[in-house]
């Protein structure tokens, strides 16, 4: 997609529908957000459409914009569909993938994860991007429409940008995610009330789940450098789980000396999620791909496998050595 289509697309499309994908994080939150201000900016009517809730502590971010949960009964009405921090239907999962799909609308996503499917009109896909955040930013500023950029957007942005690069710790972070940064502080951002607002919200239940899951169910192969913490439903039942409370637990795993491979695996009433966090030159997309019908950066990535916790391991233990 050229700086013009997506210029002529945002000038000429007057009802926007804007989508992210199933359990969104802070990336997929940040996106949505500062595309509604934009949205705001230009005049546009505008939804926000998510495939399920987000976590109690992003929803404090979406005060200020129009969204809603997808409801399969209803009938939504837009010219232009932004899918934002996905690259495929099925990330926004079984109930709403066929309606992103198929809806009769100019379709544009705006991504940074490897691998885009064809499935949009138009696609900016930035694969060695930290977040979909910075292309978005990148992608304001190429068509020349930065002077909308206000400190909703600055906040939504920012949001995106911490919550993807581990707080800009990630080999993903370069010069230009610093220099929009330093704007975004120009803009009035006070970062340090966004960092309060995603990681200082913990409640006593999340921080014994976390407490339990480290002390009791971390698992080392240090001659292998990985390292494995699982949590079952009863588990997270035992610790009152709210959605969320897992979120960066994995990166624990990394910060221990000599470890080059973190694997979190949580049951659901559906199977096993998978979260792979590397470092090191030692890459975790194609392994989720191949054995967990996952996928995501070299570095983090994502997973499904549909079983019980057990079985699920079995199988990880099977073909991690080729990690």
């Amino acid at each position: 997609m050229t700086q013009n289509h997506l210029s002529s697309t945002l000038e000429s499309q007057q009802n926007w529908l804007i989508t992210t994908h199933k359990g969104p994080d802070g990336d997929a939150v940040g996106s949505v957000v500062a595309w509604a201000t934009l949205a705001q900016q230009m005049q546009k009517p505008y939804l926000i459409l998510f495939p399920d809730q987000p976590a109690a502590y992003l929803l404090p971010f979406l005060s200020q914009v129009k969204w809603e949960v997808y409801e399969q009964e209803k009938a939504y009405q837009a010219d232009a569909i932004f899918c934002l921090d996905y690259n495929a239907p099925s990330r926004v999962g079984d109930k709403m993938q066929d309606f992103v799909a198929s809806f009769p609308a100019t379709k544009v996503m705006l991504d940074h994860h490897p691998g885009p499917e064809a499935f949009c009109d138009f696609t900016i896909s930035k694969t060695t991007v930290c977040s979909t955040t910075q292309v978005i930013y990148e992608c304001l500023e190429e068509i020349g429409l930065l002077q909308h950029l206000n400190l909703a957007m600055a906040e939504g942005i920012y949001l995106g940008l911490m919550t993807d690069t581990g707080s800009f710790r990630f080999p993903s972070v370069n010069s230009k995610t610093h220099q929009i940064v330093a704007h975004l502080y120009d803009l009035g951002l006070e970062a340090h009330k966004i960092h309060e607002a995603v990681y200082d919200v913990n409640t006593v239940g999340r921080l014994q789940l976390r407490g339990y899951a480290i002390a009791e169910k971390l698992q080392l192969f240090e001659d292998k450098g990985l390292g494995i913490i699982t949590l079952s439903r009863a588990e997270l039942d035992k610790f009152n789980y709210q959605k969320g409370d897992t979120e960066g637990l994995v990166n624990v795993i990394l910060s221990i000396a000599n470890m080059q491979v973190g694997i979190f695996m949580m049951e659901t009433e559906e199977g096993v999620k998978f979260s792979f966090r590397s470092k090191g030159g030692r890459y975790v997309n194609a392994f989720a791909q191949q054995y967990f019908s996952g996928g995501g950066h070299q570095y983090a990535a994502g997973g499904f496998w549909p079983s019980t916790l057990d079985i699920a391991l079995e199988r990880l233990h099977q073909y991690m050595h080729e990690l």
